[in-house]
């Protein structure tokens, strides 16, 4: 493929050296996995690759695709739906960075799957989730194609532009403004929630605002705690869909009574909530709290790793908590589900209001 062509716009090999030199630091001498998800992401792949040579790393690709994934979750013995990929996950042994090149898919790929077929791998999958986090430096993004343009009701191009704009802004300066919000709050002790359905309140007293700009996520752009697990209390409920395993659960509505779960409901896929509420013990707890900032990202794609980012919306992840956030729950899970203020709704930090309506009051 010649650089330059239509099919590849330059602008990847700059969020090729982002993804490298800035997100991950990759260093002389390092093993790098690029996991290629869907053959629409080679572009990137390719910028990624090259900014790996030049870094002087040893990178390695993994192609990996939902579209491969249905035949398992179709297909497969109850032995092969609960297997844990031995190559790719001593690959996150093998592997001082991770980097995830997660290609768009049409959400009901999967859906004539059962919610049982469905959760068994996916918690077969969390398995490797969990060792990437716990063993590599890593970074996911996740790359614009016609199915993901489809998912946002836009253009290839329209989406496409909106990626570069957000995974390419300025990250210095970016990064400077939300450090200074998260210096205002550092050392807050509670947090409120409101808006439609929702009063939700924890305790934060003891923990760390994180500030994500250009690391972990790329489209980045948000700050994250998380909360003190047993003082979870209140309801919150989601004006759009959760998104999990490929799989839209339409009007999810939680309620915690002092840090347990008492009541989980939702319009559509109630019983796939269920199963994947049951992964483990730490999957009701809420391990992150987090406020999306990118001012670049301005609509749903039903895809978490966009959808948390977009300036004015907030979020939390249900299991896993980051232990740099101060955050002690333990999971399989870490699931985001996103809330958008952008209309109604307000975030309170020690009684004072810092997000409402989608407008920011740090």
């Amino acid at each position: 493929m010649a650089r330059g062509s239509v099919a590849e716009d330059p602008r990847w090999y700059d969020v090729g050296r982002l993804l490298v030199d800035q997100a991950t630091q990759v260093r002389p001498g390092e093993r790098v996995m690029i996991a290629m998800g869907e053959v629409d992401s080679f572009p990137l792949a390719r910028g990624v690759y090259e900014a790996c040579i030049r870094a002087g790393a040893f990178p390695q690709v993994q192609f990996l695709s939902e579209t491969l994934r249905e035949s398992v979750l179709a297909f497969g013995t109850p032995e092969q739906l609960s297997w844990v990929p031995e190559i790719e996950s001593y690959g996150m042994e093998w592997a001082d960075v991770y980097i995830a090149l997660r290609g768009g898919f049409r959400l009901d790929i999967h859906a004539d799957i059962s919610t049982e077929r469905l959760a068994a791998n996916q918690t077969a999958q969390g398995v490797i989730s969990s060792r990437r986090w716990k063993n590599t430096r890593w970074t996911l993004v996740r790359v614009p194609n016609q199915d993901f343009a489809d998912q946002a009701g836009a253009t290839l191009a329209e989406v496409t532009e909106m990626f570069f704009n957000a995974a390419l802004l300025d990250a210095d300066a970016a990064r400077l403004e939300w450090q200074g919000w998260a210096d205002n709050i550092e050392g807050a002790r509670s947090v409120q929630l409101l808006g439609r359905g929702t009063d939700l309140r924890f305790s934060i007293e003891g923990r760390t605002w994180v500030v994500a700009a250009g690391g972990i996520n790329i489209p980045d752009g948000e700050l994250m705690t998380a909360p003190v697990t047993e003082t979870v209390d209140g309801v919150i409920e989601f004006e759009n869909p959760a998104v999990f395993g490929g799989r839209l659960i339409e009007g999810v509505r939680l309620r915690w009574d002092h840090g347990a779960l008492v009541e989980a409901t939702s319009h559509t896929n109630q019983e796939f909530l269920r199963t994947v509420l049951a992964t483990d013990k730490g999957a009701t707890a809420i391990g992150e709290f987090g406020i999306g900032t990118n001012p670049h990202i301005d609509r749903f794609f039903n895809d978490i790793l966009i959808d948390e980012k977009i300036a004015g919306t907030v979020h939390i992840a249900l299991g896993r908590a980051y232990p740099e956030c101060g955050g002690t729950n333990i999971s399989a899970l870490h699931w985001d589900i996103v809330k958008d203020l952008r209309t109604e709704g307000a975030v309170l930090i020690d009684g004072r209001t810092v997000l409402e309506h989608g407008v920011f009051g740090f």
